[in-house]
């Protein structure tokens, strides 16, 4: 045993999604657009919110941090993820794969408490609009920003620390398409039931947590606009429904990954797309294509 633990892992082989030759390049470019996507539609809004004066509310403030995230979320596997795809072999150095694991939360994190940063604004802006100005100031939005990246490299750090004590011999056959806390512990040569109980208890409990703050921050706002006139509420209710649908698409599967310690499914790395991929694509669309300010400014924009 001894001997063993001295050896030390070196490199992670990547199994991907698939290992059929058509599938892949099916996948590649389905995954290749999605990420010119969220590329070319979250730098759309920076640009248009950075240079339209119009757009110097709080919520356009948010919004630009959540576009810029959405490009670092999906940066840190997308781009190994394409590469793979053309690969035979699909190889990380064990280095690489523990700052893949750390740079994955670290954004990860940092936006779902943005997130709740952004349903705590339109609460504040729609069930307290005479002192929406001076609860959402300049000053509090940064803090607000500055707090959602010290609490997501926080939780990152953490995750990372317990993983890198973790001793690793062999095998070293990743049953994803990136480098993740749950499918790298199980490699460990060692008891990983504390671990993965903190593991747990950190991601699992910091997604379930935010996701039903999300959902109570509707209430009080759906209850408010349904008291004023009847083609707001429809509004209301429509944008709140579009923006439950992507945060649902974003929360569900990392409290689906990361809530259960001790079990994982051969459906996990699959379910792991929706939230690393296809709900960056979503942001700018639904933060967008509903709102008439941010489309203008891009077609002012455009027209510069």
């Amino acid at each position: 045993m001894a001997r063993a633990n001295s050896s030390r892992v070196t490199e992670f082989i990547v199994l991907g999604l698939s290992d059929k030759r058509e599938l892949q390049v099916l996948l590649f470019t389905i995954f290749l657009l999605a990420y010119a996507m969220v590329l070319l539609g979250n730098l759309l809004i920076i640009a248009a919110v950075r240079t339209d004066p119009k757009l110097s509310s709080p919520m356009y403030f948010l919004l630009c941090n959540l576009s810029f995230i959405d490009i670092c979320c999906t940066s840190v596997t997308a781009p190994r993820m394409l590469v793979d795809l053309l690969c035979p072999r699909k190889a990380i150095v064990f280095e690489g794969c523990i700052a893949q694991l750390f740079f994955l939360h670290f954004v990860g994190s940092s936006e779902m408490f943005l997130l709740t940063v952004m349903a705590f604004d339109r609460y504040t802006a729609i069930c307290k609009p005479l002192h929406y100005t001076a609860i959402m100031s300049r000053w509090t939005c940064w803090l607000l920003v500055s707090s959602c990246w010290a609490g997501g490299f926080l939780h990152s750090i953490t995750q990372t620390l317990l993983t890198v004590q973790l001793p690793f011999c062999g095998p070293n056959t990743i049953d994803s398409y990136f480098c993740d806390v749950p499918p790298v512990i199980r490699l460990a040569c060692a008891d990983i039931y504390t671990t993965e109980w903190l593991m747990a208890s950190n991601s699992g409990l910091i997604s379930l947590g935010c996701f039903l703050v999300l959902l109570t921050s509707y209430v009080p706002i759906l209850l408010t606009v349904r008291g004023r006139v009847p083609h707001g509420h429809c509004k209301a209710l429509s944008t709140c429904g579009a923006h439950l649908a992507v945060v649902t698409l974003f929360f569900v599967p990392c409290i689906f990954i990361y809530l259960r310690p001790f079990s994982t499914f051969p459906l996990d790395k699959y379910v792991c797309v929706s939230y690393t991929v296809f709900s960056p694509v979503m942001n700018p669309l639904i933060y967008t294509l509903r709102n008439s300010e941010v489309k203008e400014s891009m077609r002012r924009l455009w027209k510069r």
